[in-house]
């Protein structure tokens, strides 16, 4: 199917309305924490080549390669507390993807769930379905601004609130495998999936909560590998890219 956006470009993609879903880890690159200026620079590319080519782009980006309520320092810290951190952790991601974004030529908005409107504006729905209509990337962080929710389910959340046709989690490997394909050489990689068999074999692809609100919503899932150049640009054209899960599999 073909669509067009509000840039006038249009070319045959799988989807209008994507939600991509990026760990924070992804933009430290090849070191142990921070930010990695050229993963960030390299990734914000090709998010802006997928805006061109006529896809409307909503994202959610993690923490952890800032904090991470859910990890070892944070378990010495009160749990709603440490949520509350990672949360300003993605919000740090967000602000500086979206700059790397602008840098590109990609108009982009920060929209934040807990308010703090001298830095970014606060989620409203209309107004991000709005900015996405007219071709900007937004950026949504501060997962669904409460604590025990990961940033998993803000991002099914948002994607479900904005419309999205498939949330997309880049990850470091190019699909959903049986195993760790790291530690497992006989691990077979699944081209689909249901959220029901992520969930029963622990497959440890997304978090109950956010399975249970794609797989009620009827929202698929697309896991692919961003670590391999020009790969976000292939998965909304070509379908034998990553793995999709979905409510039948």
């Amino acid at each position: 199917m073909t669509y067009e956006n509000a840039v006038g470009s249009n070319c045959t993609c799988r989807f209008r309305r994507v939600l991509l879903k990026l760990s924070g880890e992804v933009l430290q690159g090849p070191g142990s924490g921070g930010i990695d200026p050229a993963t960030v620079d390299r990734i914000a590319g090709e998010v802006a080549r997928v805006r061109q080519m006529g896809v409307q782009v909503g994202m959610v980006i993690g923490g952890g390669n800032f904090f991470r309520g859910i990890s070892t320092l944070g378990r010495n810290f009160d749990r709603p507390t440490a949520d509350q951190v990672g949360m300003l952790a993605t919000v740090m991601n967000a602000l500086i993807f979206s700059d790397a974004l602008k840098r590109q030529g990609c108009p982009s908005a920060v929209m934040t769930a807990i308010e703090m409107p001298r830095v970014a504006e606060t989620f409203v729905r209309a107004r991000a379905d709005s900015l996405l209509s007219d071709g900007t990337v937004v950026i949504f962080c501060a997962g669904t601004g409460h604590p025990y929710f990961s940033t998993d389910t803000g991002a099914a959340l948002r994607a479900l609130e904005t419309g999205c046709d498939v949330m997309m989690k880049a990850t470091k490997v190019d699909g959903v495998y049986s195993a760790d394909p790291a530690r497992n050489v006989d691990a077979v990689r699944y081209d689909k999936l249901s959220f029901r068999q992520v969930l029963d074999d622990g497959l440890g692809v997304i978090d109950m909560a956010a399975a249970t609100l794609c797989a009620e919503n009827g929202l698929p899932l697309l896991v692919f590998s961003i670590l391999e150049p020009g790969n976000l640009e292939r998965a909304v054209i070509d379908d034998t890219v990553g793995t999709i899960v979905s409510h039948g599999g």
